[in-house]
């Protein structure tokens, strides 16, 4: 009787980590499967920033700050962004001047830049470090981070194999920024020149 009474037993599930868990899944597979409208960035940004923003008014009835649309703290937050950058500008240079793969897989995402970038970053980085970091946090404190870090480096899957190798270590910084200032939008500043400057040297445009 007792083993049946622990089989049956009630899981003490937290709701909100549930919900985010699913909503987040469930987004990320509608965005491999379905293009909602002919534009990519409109895509993303429904369903990585609106939907989400919506869950955490609408659903959760807390406010957006809390996950991340805030400056934060935007002292730190401004030395890291500066610091990020300068330390992975020559990375990021060299890789894309000498992997082949890179520079054909960005040739032609030249022509909307930097605006293309901008909006599938944006939303992106309110997903993965705003809604999943920040919302698991509450729960997981510091390991959220490299739990958010895991679907964000599957969903890079397909892009070249460099940069996808790198995303679990690149996922956890981005998620430790945000963690440590309370905002995504300092990851998020960081992340879009990342992406602009690997499309800008990788395509030939510049160097």
């Amino acid at each position: 009787m007792k083993l049946i009474k622990s089989i049956f037993q009630p899981l003490n599930i937290d709701r909100k980590v549930a919900l985010i868990t699913i909503v987040s899944t469930l987004l990320l597979l509608v965005f491999s499967y379905h293009n909602i409208t002919p534009s990519t960035e409109i895509n993303q940004t429904v369903l990585f920033f609106v939907i989400p923003l919506l869950f955490i008014v609408l659903v959760f009835r807390e406010s957006p700050r809390d996950y991340g649309l805030a400056l934060g703290d935007w002292r730190a937050g401004l030395v890291i962004t500066l610091g990020g950058i300068a330390l992975m500008t020559p990375v990021i240079w060299s890789l894309a001047k000498l992997d082949p793969t890179s520079q054909s897989y960005y040739r032609g995402m030249t022509a909307s830049l930097p605006w293309n970038t901008f909006f599938q970053i944006f939303g992106w980085e309110f997903l993965f470090r705003g809604w999943i970091t920040l919302g698991y946090a509450r729960k997981f404190g510091a390991n959220a981070l490299w739990i958010q870090a895991v679907p964000f480096a599957l969903m890079h899957i397909g892009k070249p194999e460099i940069e996808t190798l790198s995303t679990v270590f690149g996922g956890f910084a981005f998620g430790w920024i945000a963690y440590r200032t309370r905002s995504f939008l300092y990851p998020f500043l960081i992340h879009w020149y990342i992406f602009t400057l690997i499309v800008l040297v990788a395509s030939g445009t510049l160097g």
